[in-house]
Parts: C-alpha cells; structure tokens; sequence
C-alpha cells in the first residue's frame, strides 16, 4: 500500500490457546509461544523472545500452581499489534492475585514477578467473571 492510497494498516497478531491446568500444560504453553513468535517474525533466543519466554513461563506457572481449580484449565492469549506484544493468561481462582513481594533473604521462591516487573514495560492484574487475567506488556523494537 503506498501513502497516497489511504491510512497505513496495522498488522495485528493474536493466538490464543486453553491448557490443562497442569505442569505439562504450562510447560506446552511456553514452547508453543516461542514457536507462535517466531512465526510472528520474533527470532527464537532473541531477546524479547526470551523475555517473552520468561513472562509466559512465570504467568502459566502461576495459573497451575495458584490459580488451579479443579476442572478448569488456564488460558494463553498473546496480541502483538502497533510495537506492543501483550501476554495474558486467564485462570478460576479470582481470590489468588499475585502480587510483587519484597525480596526475601535466601528466599526459594518469590522472585518470578520480579522478573516479570524488571523486563515489562508494565503489568497487572484483571478480573473476569470467573477467575482473573494476569497480564503483561513487552515493547517491540519495531514499534
């Protein structure tokens, strides 16, 4: 399309996919974001393709390990559109909101939405009619 044609397209990406609410299921929802970015012309091991990575990782864990009610499975939604990539995955369990906790002495565990907070551009926390999304944004080097 040229200038003088009209308005500029805006390409828009979107996969969504359910999982069992299960250590397999979240560890299926990691390999198939990287192979649905790369797709989307975000390079494997490129950084925001691992940041990515690190987001879904931590977002799917959360699902399965506090957001798990019995029968439900989680949802993975990614949208890239205008130089933003959107990471969302839905969950039942309204009542268990992460939230980011000061760091804790030889903690073991606690440091995921650290990760999350130092490599988003932003992040949080929406509720839906059953259960809530945990969102997050990463900006694309294209936008």
């Amino acid at each position: 399309m040229t200038a003088s044609s009209g308005p500029a397209q805006t390409l828009v990406r979107v996969f969504t996919q359910r999982f069992s609410s299960t250590r397999r299921g979240a560890r299926l929802a990691r390999c198939l974001a990287t192979v649905e970015l790369h797709d989307w012309g975000i390079p494997h091991r490129s950084p925001l393709s691992e940041d990515a990575e690190r987001i879904v990782a931590e977002f799917t864990a959360n699902a399965v390990i506090h957001g798990h009610a019995a029968g439900r499975d989680f949802e993975l939604r990614m949208t890239l559109v205008g130089g933003v990539l959107r990471i969302e995955v839905s969950d039942a369990r309204r009542e268990r909101r992460p939230a980011l906790q000061p760091p804790a002495h030889q903690a073991e565990g606690g440091y995921g939405l650290r990760i999350v907070d130092a490599v988003a551009a932003d992040w949080g926390v929406a509720d839906r009619v059953i259960g809530k999304t945990v969102w997050a944004e990463l900006r694309t080097s294209s936008g």
